[in-house]
């Protein structure tokens, strides 16, 4: 069952020797911070030992528990998506390429553990303890201080694992080499399936359709589906070619193959749709 949350911040801290929940998901994203303790972290399928200074990266795909081996102190820092949207304005355009979403949502960022040497260890430290001291006194989820501060744990992020030689994007092409690349194979069905566009991109196929979803605000099927739809009534209302050249252009087998695909999406075939848009 996942865990949820309404407010676009929240924090938490407590120290226990018995961890309170089983492994579990969330409905948001958190990052955890031992400010003390020995143990293991498992998420998903991986176990790292955890001790003082680690930060982890729970994004809502994930399960995870804790299992502790000498009395822990956490640290919770929590959000939805919500909270990097309400302050887009804040964001510095850096954050476009790799979106503190993109960075939470990065498998290989659960699989090898985040090295923080000095001073980013010190910084990482002080930058919790301020987000929880501040909390103290104000209210954070519209405070553009705590933002900036949770901005500079991705800054930290970022920079552990350049050490690491991890791709903090997930290998994500950038949306202006994404589109070109649909436009230019609008005509082949075979190069803009998922599965191709994906191994294309060197990225997942999963990873491909929430990275789509996310910053495009339409599905990838229902986007190639509408632009696909819109050059083919461009051509028949032209009236320059015929419904088996267009059939051949797109890659469907036969006209009747076109004609059917049409008349599901628009509900009406091609030629009361030539007629109703020419008179």
């Amino acid at each position: 069952m996942k865990r949820k949350q309404f407010e676009p911040l929240e924090i938490d801290s407590f120290e226990t020797t018995v961890y309170p929940f089983p492994r579990h998901s969330h409905t948001y994203y958190e990052l955890v911070y031992i400010s003390k303790g020995v143990g293991n972290h498992h998420v998903n399928q991986i176990v790292t030992p955890y001790k003082t200074g680690d930060l982890y990266l729970i994004s809502p795909d994930d399960e995870h528990f804790f299992e502790i081996k000498k009395s822990t102190k956490f640290c919770f820092i929590k959000f939805n998506d919500a909270y990097f949207k309400e302050n887009r304005h804040l964001s510095p355009d850096n954050l476009i390429i790799a979106s503190p979403f993109d960075m939470m949502r990065n498998n290989i960022l659960k699989e090898e553990k985040l090295i923080f040497d000095e001073p980013c260890q010190s910084i990482l430290r002080k930058t919790v303890e301020n987000i929880f001291q501040y909390n103290e006194f104000h209210r954070i989820s519209d405070s553009p201080i705590v933002f900036f501060q949770i901005l500079s744990l991705f800054g930290l992020i970022r920079e552990a694992s350049l050490k690491l030689n991890i791709r903090i994007d997930n290998g994500a092409p950038q949306k202006d080499d994404l589109i070109s690349y649909i436009y230019q194979n609008i005509y082949s069905p075979e190069k803009i399936r998922i599965k191709n566009i994906s191994e294309h991109f060197n990225i997942s196929n999963t990873y491909f359709s929430a990275y789509f979803k996310r910053n495009f605000d339409v599905t990838y099927r229902k986007y190639i589906t509408d632009y696909k739809l819109k050059l083919i009534e461009r051509r028949i209302q032209s009236g320059q070619m015929t419904m088996k050249q267009i059939a051949f252009e797109f890659g469907f087998t036969d006209e009747s193959h076109l004609t059917n695909y049409f008349k599901k999406l628009n509900k009406m075939n091609p030629s009361d749709f030539k007629l109703k848009n020419t008179a």
